[in-house]
């Protein structure tokens, strides 16, 4: 499941190992991209998934160099392990979070 976030419990979420989606609604890539998440996070097991529209987030966007979208980032306790820009599939998403 994924869940959106915000500025105010970013941090806070950040335990474990973590994939963030961070998107906007315009975004036609990210549209695509987001049922993608969706089912992976259903299938893959010990990571949160999160989303974060930029539009909202803008800080969020900035401090960690989002300047495209969509963007995933798989955090670890808050540390970047990874970062991907564009859409991705589904095996190719769940290589990215196993390889990281």
């Amino acid at each position: 499941m994924v869940v959106e976030i915000n500025e105010s419990d970013f941090d806070e979420k950040m335990k474990g190992k973590c994939l963030v989606d961070f998107f906007a609604a315009w975004c036609m890539p990210c549209k695509i991209l987001s049922p993608v998440v969706d089912k992976v996070s259903e299938e893959v097991e010990g990571v949160n998934f999160y989303k974060v529209d930029i539009d909202q987030n803008s800080g969020l966007a900035d401090k960690y160099g989002v300047m495209a979208v969509p963007t995933l980032i798989l955090f670890e306790d808050g540390i970047i392990k990874n970062k991907q820009t564009g859409y991705i599939g589904k095996e190719q998403l769940a290589e990215f979070i196993r390889n990281n």
